[in-house]
């Protein structure tokens, strides 16, 4: 090398290392991290114990937010989902959450402000859907001789003479307007039984159903697991029907976020999708079920025996009474063969707010098309799904005409004309 090829690759040495240097000052974190990376290393998701969170808690102790970049990630137990409502309202700058597991009709109602403080709205967005199926309507034992099973109509009489003799009739669900508000809602519709008028309805935190039903504070209770199966071990009821046979393949929690931290973190809300679509590939294999069990199960997340969890994510459902299935397709299904268990069908959403005109939550000239095209956003499931290398997925906004166990149709392309089948209702369709 010449002394002047020298000097002149000196030069440029030393003019790269000056410009490398100022980048540095710019960008301490990195101009390649900022730019690619996630906004944020994390944010807070709250979860109720119930086996339908198990995505959320299985991406933390997998690493999968870590793997996607995500690993501050905090999974927190709430104590109810009225306490989930109000930490989503606070959001994380006020020491709440940001997001996390609920149930799917929330969305809904938070975002009208229907169940907020002062009706105040707070938008959120439907990410994907955690599960299908996997959670049941159960009966105490003092209708034991009755053997309810998928049809609740003799329960009518029993407990028109119980209101006979002065006393209350009470049905628990976890949240007004949510799924498991629908489920019992509608299965005792169906029997001719209404839900206003012949029995109390009331709101009971999942984990505390079973020591309620108990001490005789209800008759009837609809809860995901492993509620439903704790009540049989525990011989103070018994599951009448799992939801799956009320509408098979039904959804029922959600990834929920609120809208302005997804616009705000685009990056980082992809890598939460990635992080939870995987674990729901991770929990959806039956040779993961027993270590999924172990872990759900453990003091920091449910606080819950193994037995309580294991058999109903396997399929094998012990309804009490001596009636057994065994590697039931009823089992809770978090993935699907692709995807389809996972992804946010819009027209599953048209229902859930169909069902609350029905029961008088929205009013029966409502935009249902409208809320559900704010609030779902299928296009970050399908984004999500392309970062992971996916290629065959679900895709479109809707599933087609879903059928339910007393015969009826519910028809996305017309909710009205299902409405309207109804014989039980409060809107005047």
């Amino acid at each position: 090398m010449d002394r002047r090829t020298f000097v002149r690759q000196a030069a440029a040495t030393a003019a790269t290392a000056a410009l490398l240097s100022s980048i540095k000052a710019a960008f301490p974190g990195g101009v390649f991290a900022q730019g690619s990376g996630p906004e944020v290393k994390g944010t807070k998701l709250g979860y109720i114990a119930l086996t339908d969170a198990a995505p959320l808690i299985i991406a933390k102790e997998k690493g999968f937010y870590a793997k996607h970049g995500m690993p501050d990630m905090e999974i927190l137990k709430q104590a109810s989902w009225g306490s989930t409502r109000d930490n989503m309202a606070l959001g994380t700058k006020a020491n709440g959450i940001d997001g996390g597991h609920i149930l799917r009709p929330k969305v809904h109602l938070y975002s009208t402000g229907k169940v907020m403080q002062n009706n105040q709205p707070l938008p959120m967005y439907t990410m994907l859907n955690l599960n299908e199926d996997g959670q049941a309507i159960s009966i105490s034992n003092e209708f034991k001789e009755l053997a309810i099973k998928a049809d609740s109509s003799p329960l009518k009489a029993a407990f028109e003479k119980k209101k006979a003799s002065g006393k209350e009739v009470k049905v628990a669900m976890t949240f007004p307007g949510g799924t498991h508000d629908l489920w019992i809602r509608y299965w005792l519709a169906a029997g001719g039984i209404d839900p206003d008028k012949d029995v109390s309805t009331i709101v009971v935190p999942p984990p505390q159903m079973v020591a309620n039903m108990k001490v005789g504070n209800m008759d009837a209770f609809c809860v995901g697991e492993p509620w439903n199966e704790q009540l049989v071990n525990q011989d103070i009821g018994y599951s009448a029907i799992t939801t799956g046979e009320l509408w098979f393949k039904h959804p029922e929690k959600i990834l929920g976020m609120r809208a302005d931290w997804v616009d705000a973190n685009p990056k980082a809300t992809l890598a939460i999708l990635m992080a939870v679509m995987e674990a729901q590939q991770w929990c959806e294999k039956m040779e993961n079920k027993d270590e999924m069990a172990a872990i759900i199960g453990r003091r920091q997340w449910f606080n819950v025996p193994v037995p309580d969890i294991i058999g109903r994510i396997k399929g094998d459902i012990n309804y009490g009474l001596g009636r057994k299935v065994q590697g039931s397709n009823l089992r809770m299904k978090f993935w699907g063969e692709k995807g389809e268990s996972s992804y946010p069908w819009k027209s599953l959403d048209m229902w859930f707010v169909t069902e609350n005109i029905r029961w008088g939550k929205f009013e029966p000239d409502f935009d249902i098309k409208g809320l559900v095209n704010k609030t779902n956003r299928s296009d970050l499931w399908v984004e999500a799904a392309k970062g992971l290398g996916l290629k065959d997925y679900p895709a479109g906004e809707s599933r087609g005409a879903e059928k339910f166990f007393d015969g009826k149709v519910f028809d996305p392309a017309d909710p009205m004309a299902y409405l309207k089948t109804l014989a039980i209702k409060r809107a005047m369709v």
